[in-house]
């Protein structure tokens, strides 16, 4: 007997709310997909850039806890508690726990009818052992999975939930592998939503924690990319260069920053096999990412409802340049001694010592984040380019005109939640159990996305742990903690060479105004009143 047709799955009008699923990966460098330069594989991001919006100039905040914040909140990381990580520096820091006195989008979507779904990582509540209303299960997630913690082994990652239960035990099954799990997670959800409130619009929240450190990945992943970066990284930074200039991402007249001072030439690097492997590593863990997220859109489209799902993915940070040692990672990582199967864990990045498997725990460093960033100068922690651009893709079949479109706006992290809000017709509200919040920070770019109208223009801002920015129009002023102002015509100069603080004081004091102003409102603690902090403690400064 022949087995019954598969019922086709329901009509879905697109005219209604949209589906929503906003994938954040983690320590990951402007020019690492395909579609924005890079040799990594990713097909399921190139599909999206290239059939959506690639948004060019996208700004995101230099650390993992702070880019979170202001991503879900649509305020700045200082205005509700987490401006440097989630760790607990009161009374004269920041408490490192989401605010109570804010609303997350997963809150507003779910009052306007919603759905919500978490897979991935947290990192927003400094008390990730007792459920509190810092957890995501409070903050507006229908269900949850994932970890609440900043980083650790994707073989068997800490502090891993199931809504408010800990299922460590899962996580210690052989063959568990986190990107894929925060993937199967994702898919499950889909697969239970359509089959039992299929009218109902989802949020769905992918939080990747790839490819931050340690370099964990599949070896037949690393094994597809072996030999692709043996060129080396001055090489390989010249053709990215090229590829984005192609791709109409960079202007051809942006020079390429120089390399890292503190960087060999690649000819001069010791032992290439082991330095080209890291990097095969961190591109395989890209992959996996990449992998699941095709998943999750196969289901979707396997349902009906590809057409009207907003899908927006960027990364939370620029690329690390963190060189992780024995001292690094016992001090301040909780690790376990051994594997599952008992053999012993080598920490920090130990040139021969192969990284990938279970028994590692290396990161690909600052050479590679180099890579990761071009053509930009600095990283993951500062305020330059290298530190707060992101590809910014968004794909949404139903909602954009004319596909294929690169936006070149500059806008940033807290401008999603009201682009969100209002694609989903939900309300931003005042209060929130009683207790007035603050108006959101950000203006929506869905008429950006749609069809190309821009955002009205408004000064964008940064700091963390003292490096602080503001861009204005074609102009950004932008310091390292300690150090003097920097002034950029990112018109003619979006790889910050030609500092013209010198020649414009009257620009540079105007913006510094600004600046001091934005700090004083957004609650921005002042650096060194910080490490006093931390110097009373006697301790060092907390670590990713």
């Amino acid at each position: 007997m022949s087995e019954p047709p598969t019922p086709a799955p329901p009509e879905r009008t697109v005219t209604g709310q949209p589906d929503i699923l906003l994938v954040l990966v983690d320590d990951m460098g402007f020019s690492d997909i395909g579609c924005f330069g890079g040799e990594i594989s990713t097909p399921t991001l190139d599909r999206l850039g290239r059939d959506g919006v690639r948004f060019t100039q996208f700004y995101n905040s230099p650390r993992c806890s702070p880019s979170r914040a202001s991503l879900l909140t649509g305020l700045h990381p200082h205005q509700v508690g987490v401006g440097i990580l989630n760790f607990d520096d009161t009374p004269d820091g920041y408490p490192g726990n989401l605010s109570e006195d804010c609303v997350t989008v997963a809150e507003c979507l779910r009052d306007a009818g919603y759905a919500t779904h978490l897979s991935g990582k947290w990192h927003l509540a400094s008390d990730m052992e007792t459920p509190n209303p810092a957890w995501p299960t409070r903050r507006g997630f229908d269900h949850v999975y994932g970890t609440l913690e900043g980083a650790g082994s994707f073989y068997n990652p800490r502090t891993l939930h199931r809504g408010e239960d800990d299922i460590a035990a899962e996580a210690a099954a052989s063959g568990y592998y986190y990107t894929d799990a925060i993937s199967e997670e994702a898919c499950g959800f889909v697969d239970e939503h359509v089959a039992q409130r299929a009218d109902q619009p989802f949020f769905c929240y992918l939080a990747y924690t790839a490819p931050h450190w340690p370099l964990h990945a599949h070896e037949d992943d690393v094994a597809a990319y072996r030999g692709r970066f043996d060129a080396g990284w001055d090489e390989l930074r010249q053709h990215r260069l090229g590829r984005l200039v192609d791709e109409g991402i960079l202007r051809a007249d942006w020079p390429l920053t120089d390399r890292d001072p503190r960087v060999p030439a690649w000819a001069d690097a010791a032992d290439h096999e082991w330095e080209a492997r890291r990097m095969e590593v961190y591109a395989a863990q890209v992959t996996a990412m990449d992998r699941g997220l095709g998943q999750v859109l196969d289901r979707l489209e396997a349902a009906g409802r590809l057409e009207n799902t907003i899908v927006v993915f960027l990364s939370d940070n620029g690329g690390c340049a963190e060189e992780l040692d024995r001292a690094f990672v016992e001090a301040f990582v909780p690790l376990a001694d051994t594997t599952k199967d008992g053999r012993e864990v080598v920490a920090g990045n130990v040139p021969g010592v192969m990284p990938g498997d279970e028994a590692t725990y290396a990161s690909y460093g600052r050479a590679w984040a180099n890579l990761s960033n071009t053509p930009f100068r600095e990283y993951k922690h500062w305020v330059h380019e290298g530190g707060i651009a992101t590809p910014l893709l968004v794909h949404w079949p139903a909602g954009v005109q004319a596909p294929g479109r690169l936006e070149h706006q500059p806008l940033q992290l807290v401008d999603v939640l009201p682009s969100l809000l209002e694609a989903a017709g939900a309300r931003y509200p005042q209060q929130r159990q009683g207790r007035p919040i603050p108006p959101a920070e950000g203006r929506s770019f869905l008429p950006t996305v749609r069809s190309g109208e821009p955002v009205p223009e408004r000064p964008l801002f940064w700091e963390h742990e003292g490096n602080a920015g503001v861009r204005q129009g074609r102009w950004k002023l932008v310091r390292k903690w300690g150090g003097p102002w920097e002034l950029y015509d990112m018109a003619v100069d979006r790889t910050e060479l030609d500092d013209r603080a010198g020649g414009d004081p009257e620009r540079v004091a105007a913006m510094a105004a600004e600046y001091e102003s934005w700090a004083a409102r957004c609650g921005v603690i002042p650096r060194q009143v910080v490490l006093d902090l931390y110097a009373r403690r006697g301790a060092g400064l907390p670590p990713e």
